[in-house]
């Protein structure tokens, strides 16, 4: 059986920063969910830590390309290293990020590992979004979390999407993505491009579980996966505090039966944990929550037999050293002693000369007239008065309306399942996910009092995203008392109320807690 490894990869350099004097809190990630006792409630082999550069973006503008680029790929490097060595000791690393730019680290790491065994490695993508930004469907690039599943199928700048000259890390038939919402502005372009995506509506129909052997079968004809989960797949009624939070998530109980059904195959490689940010979390309830969520989650990935990489490599033979786009090398440089030369053979058959049409000669060119500007006609125009109320119209054409503006319709982006009830999932992923018992149901934050205040045009980096909840409760003084929160609650009564969660994560509304 193999042996859990967690590998700590605390990277911002992958967001933008959010605000201009504040650094991104997503490299705090793997201190909150160690100090809810992560390792050792997995029983896991503490790997240690792969320090990052310092965030610095500098005077980045939009058309530099992307920000801490040189950055990010000595970082990936280093990280590809640490799980190469890993997954070369039979282990099964989770990797605990830190932004969605560990995915290149990762990437890296089974590409090499496929090129040793002569195989293909897929991936498995669990997040909110499509992360599919890249210089052929947008003005400019700049966040490399936002664009990392263009980067590892090969699309954008060459020192991130072909380092080590692997372009790409990940073939787009070799690649699935769940979860992503119904109105990702890149969805059309993921699915265009060959890549199989069930979004959450379509998930939640299907059920996670079955979702996630949807995703294993698709993947089949790999030696073995590597899974990205972003935290962001989540539904911010129940988990905000991330970098770019956006309605229509999935539930915790979802995420942890995706993990459940993916990790528990012995072709699943590893797991990285992206994007949660300690920073809109002050009272730790949500990290306690995505400890829960993994631990149970990971827990299968150590009963099953680890792929014996060694044997894989000596059934494929010696590696071909040519890159995977090569380039063509030049013959030695003149003067330089490359040998004695060549014998001259016998003169080549040179093809036969085939004589050419005769050119037919176009008709000469008519030279316009000379263009005569007008003289301005700057005659005073009067304006006769409009005609008064009940007066006939005055002859004429009718004066141009401009259209009214489109009426979107009410409720736009939201997924339409919260009228989906428990009944509707299938039997298996019902026990499991009722299995822990029961328990009051989850409550959504409080609002903040105001919205964030946009950020300017020239934001260097992503789209903005949705207003997030702020880390500090605003509760009304005469409000009445709010239920616990997440921190306080039994870990065994979780899942009570499991399809009010799932109804709160379609629709975005978190039921309250019932009196006692």
């Amino acid at each position: 059986m193999r042996r859990i490894a967690v590998l700590d990869a605390p990277t911002n350099l992958g967001l933008r920063p959010p605000t201009a004097t504040s650094v991104p809190g997503c490299a705090k990630a793997p201190g909150a969910l160690r100090d809810h006792g992560l390792v050792a409630r997995l029983g896991a082999r503490d790997a240690g830590c792969v320090t990052p550069p310092r965030y610095d973006p500098g005077d980045w503008r939009p058309g530099d390309g992307v920000a801490h680029a040189e950055q990010i790929a000595w970082y990936s490097r280093r990280l590809a290293d640490r799980i190469g060595a890993l997954l070369d000791g039979g282990e099964f690393p989770v990797v605990l990020g830190g932004d969605c730019s560990v995915l290149l680290g990762s990437a890296l790491a089974v590409r090499r590992l496929a090129d040793r065994v002569a195989g293909r490695i897929g991936l498995v993508f669990v997040d909110g979004h499509a992360d599919f930004r890249h210089p052929g469907n947008a003005s400019y690039v700049g966040a490399a979390a936002g664009e990392d599943l263009a980067l590892v199928t090969g699309r954008g700048q060459a020192d991130l999407a072909a380092i080590e000259n692997r372009r790409p890390y990940f073939r787009d038939s070799d690649v699935v993505v769940l979860g992503i919402r119904t109105h990702d502005e890149h969805r059309i372009d993921v699915q265009a491009a060959g890549i199989a995506v069930r979004g959450v509506p379509q998930l939640r129909v299907e059920g996670a579980g079955r979702s996630a052997h949807w995703a294993r079968r698709l993947l089949s004809g790999c030696v073995g996966y590597w899974v990205h989960v972003d935290v962001d797949v989540l539904d911010p009624a129940v988990m905000p505090a991330v970098d770019a939070p956006d309605p229509g998530g999935i539930a915790y109980a979802e995420l942890e039966q995706l993990i459940v059904g993916l990790v528990s195959s012995p072709q699943c490689v590893g797991v990285e944990i992206t994007v949660f940010d300690p920073d809109y979390d002050p009272t730790g309830g949500y990290a306690a929550e995505m400890v829960d969520v993994l631990v149970a989650g990971l827990a299968p990935a150590a009963t099953v037999a680890s792929l014996d990489w060694a044997d894989l490599a000596a059934a494929a033979g010696p590696v071909a050293t040519t890159p995977s786009f090569p380039e063509p090398r030049p013959g030695p440089p003149a003067g330089s002693d490359s040998g004695p030369p060549a014998e001259p053979g016998p003169p080549a058959e040179r093809a036969p000369v085939v004589e050419r049409e005769p050119v037919v000669e176009r008709a000469p060119v008519v030279e316009r007239a000379p263009v005569v500007e007008r003289e301005l006609d700057r005659t005073a125009v009067t304006v006769e008065p409009a005609a008064p109320t009940g007066s006939a119209a005055a002859p004429g054409p009718a004066p141009h309306r401009p259209a009214a503006p489109t009426q979107w319709t009410a409720g736009w982006g939201r997924s339409g399942l919260d009228r989906l009830n428990f009944s509707d999932m299938a039997d298996a992923d019902r026990v499991a996910l009722t299995r822990r018992g029961g328990g009051a149901p989850l409550r959504r934050r409080d609002q903040p009092a105001e919205a964030d205040q946009p950020r300017s045009s020239a934001d260097p980096t992503n789209v903005e995203p949705a207003a997030r909840p702020q880390p500090v409760d605003v509760t009304p003084a005469d409000a009445p008392a709010a239920g616990p929160q997440p921190a306080d609650r039994d870990p065994g009564q979780r899942f009570a109320g499991l399809a009010d969660q799932i109804r709160a994560a379609g629709s975005g509304q978190a039921p309250v807690d019932s009196e006692e």
